[in-house]
């Protein structure tokens, strides 16, 4: 059965609530960290989180995954851009980014088909 990827993330957004609670100045500052390399400058938003979702697949994390197939078509992906991106993650990472190029698209295509529905 294939993963549901938008729950995956709203499920992780909930459990992040301990870690933040727990765990206050470090993810005030991992936060910082996210919202100063994601600021467009020489790269775009959307730029920014194809390359964060292709970084996801080459270290096959699956709730990076989730967050950042969402990003991206929040920040106008097409499917196109993300099969290009997939590719390219494939290539610096091998096989196992091949399978997780598989879970990037599936994730992709779930966030597009419940965007549509809304």
């Amino acid at each position: 059965m294939p993963t549901n990827w938008p729950d995956m993330a709203e499920e992780l957004t909930v459990a992040l609530r301990d870690v933040r609670a727990g765990t206050p100045d470090v993810m005030k500052a991992f936060g910082a960290m996210a919202r100063a390399a994601l600021q467009p400058a020489a790269l775009d938003a959307k730029t920014k989180e194809l390359l964060s979702l292709g970084i996801a697949v080459a270290v096959r994390c699956d709730p990076c995954i989730a967050f950042h197939a969402d990003a991206a078509l929040r920040q106008g992906a097409t499917r196109a851009e993300i099969m290009e991106t997939v590719g390219l993650a494939i290539y610096m990472g091998a096989g196992p980014s091949a399978m997780y190029a598989a879970k990037a698209v599936e994730a992709f295509d779930q966030f597009a088909s419940r965007r549509a529905a809304a």
